[in-house]
């Protein structure tokens, strides 16, 4: 079987796309995080001051902005 046959480009290519659509919306998902939350410096807080309750709460963002994405990218 050749290589032309054995995979689908159009499928390759679509997944490319999806995929960049999808981190794009994901760090957007963030940048908006950020804005809305003017007075809490997400990173200074889990990174300096240790702050367990942030970083579970972003990780929950997180997940959250995932499954959406992946609803949306599946149809």
């Amino acid at each position: 079987m050749e290589l032309e046959t054995a995979i689908n480009w159009h499928n390759v290519l679509s997944a490319l796309i999806f995929s960049a659509i999808g981190l794009v919306v994901y760090t957007l998902g963030f940048v908006i995080l950020s804005l809305l939350t003017p007075k809490a410096h997400i990173w200074r807080e889990i990174n300096e001051e240790k702050n367990m309750a942030i970083a579970i709460f972003l990780g929950c963002i997180a997940l959250g902005i995932a499954i959406i994405i992946s609803a949306a990218v599946r149809g």
